[in-house]
């Protein structure tokens, strides 16, 4: 089961990496006011959705304790992250305190995964 979780934790790694890589790619273009929400930031929210609960799943099916208010608090910046993206994927360009907005709480829901015990 440890190899499972270990994939799990790795897919989730991947999608926080095309998340905030999509972001930080756009970053010299939100100072233009011409950033975009790209495919991989809506494909990286997508993973980590889905593997974030595969992990949770599979912790609680090892019988160890999960923190429910923290999985609440990061589900709730993921839900409002991944329906910014979703709902401004094809706009050819996204107010730069939104697109701000979205690097803020992906970067806050990092933070809140590392820091919060």
């Amino acid at each position: 089961m440890d190899v499972l979780i270990h994939f799990f934790v790795g897919l989730h790694i991947v999608g926080i990496a095309a998340l905030l890589g999509g972001f930080l790619t756009q970053v010299k273009a939100m100072g233009r006011g011409t950033a975009r929400f790209v495919p991989g930031m809506l494909h990286g929210a997508l993973t980590m959705l889905v593997t974030g609960a595969v992990l949770v799943g599979l912790h609680q099916a090892e019988g160890h304790h999960v923190d429910n208010i923290k999985i609440g608090v990061k589900l709730a910046l993921l839900i409002v992250i991944l329906g910014l993206v979703y709902v401004k994927r094809d706009e050819e360009k996204v107010d730069k305190n939104l697109f701000g907005l979205v690097g803020l709480l992906t970067t806050v829901n990092i933070f809140i995964a590392v820091l919060w015990t």
